[in-house]
């Protein structure tokens, strides 16, 4: 790999990294939110903020490449399938399986959707799995399992009380890698922002019977708000459903869909050093050595993968 590549590697993972530490961000905002609201609402009213927020921004950009051709009825039909199979299903898939599980479940079940993007990218996109890549996400992994010392013993994937939540968590993981896969695949003929703001479109108007019927919302809820709960709304609508998401199109654009993945094993890396920082937490030799072989994971990938 080239110098100039290597920079260019190092830029795209710079900005996986920067998503990872938002999203590891997002347990502690519905923590403040939760109290006020229902798990559907937080799911999606920040949601619908951000996109929102996301038309303006389509709207310039389009008026700036008046090439740009409008979208199909194949094509919205694509961008439905993309906001309602990946973004519908993950995000409430997770909200709904915790509330029915355990959060150490979830902690857990999320670590496979890193595996679950490899799989899918090989299948829809025929991306290679290399050796390289197979080690790094081992090692990943292997690390992650360290950080989750305290999850995997308050884990409790027998209990058949749980059943439902946990598989609604899956759930929500497959819809994960499946929205980054598919979203990927249109990227040949899309422009990322405009995948990633027709998805968002799709999924909010799918997403509104849920809010009117299954657990109906009211403006009013937004008086009860301190500026814990504003915060931790802004953050949501802003940042988890917003800069994140742009900052990861931006590097999947570049990058093959199973080595951006990896970089999600450096979520819980960031939820710890996030526990340390702002609520006081101590760090065990068993995470501060789990942190350190995700970061040698995610350098491994990013140094000498040169499948992309």
């Amino acid at each position: 790999m080239s110098a100039t590549n290597k920079s260019r590697t190092a830029w795209y993972f710079l900005l996986l990294a920067l998503a990872s530490l938002m999203w590891s961000a997002q347990g502690t905002a519905i923590k403040f939110l939760d109290r006020h609201m229902g798990p559907i609402a937080i799911t999606f009213v920040p949601f619908y903020v951000t996109t929102i927020l996301f038309v303006p921004l389509l709207l310039r950009m389009r008026r700036r490449n008046p090439n740009a051709g409008r979208p199909t009825a194949r094509d919205w039909v694509q961008f439905a399938i993309a906001g309602i199979g990946g973004q519908v299903l993950a995000q409430l898939g997770m909200t709904w399986g915790i509330s029915k599980s355990l959060a150490s479940n979830g902690a857990i079940l999320n670590l496979l959707i890193p595996v679950i993007s490899a799989v899918l990218a090989t299948l829809m996109l025929h991306e290679k799995i290399t050796r390289l890549r197979l080690l790094s996400l081992g090692i990943g992994l292997t690390g992650v399992l360290l950080l989750s010392a305290g999850d995997l013993r308050e884990s409790s994937f027998g209990n058949m009380k749980y059943l439902t939540g946990n598989v609604l968590i899956f759930g929500g993981c497959f819809g994960s890698s499946f929205y980054n896969v598919y979203c990927k695949g249109l990227m040949k003929k899309f422009e990322e922002i405009e995948i990633l703001i027709f998805s968002y479109i799709m999924a909010s108007l799918a997403s509104i019977p849920l809010l009117l019927w299954v657990e109906p919302f009211h403006l009013r809820v937004f008086s009860t708000f301190d500026w814990k709960s504003w915060a931790a709304f802004a953050f949501l609508a802003f940042f988890m459903y917003g800069a994140s998401m742009l900052l990861f199109f931006a590097a999947l654009q570049h990058l093959d869909v199973t080595t951006a993945s990896a970089s999600l094993y450096l979520v819980p890396v960031f939820g710890v050093f996030l526990a340390v920082t702002l609520v006081g937490e101590r760090l065990g030799g068993g995470a501060i050595l789990g942190a350190a072989i995700v970061l040698a994971s995610t350098v491994l990938i990013m140094k000498y993968d040169t499948s992309y």
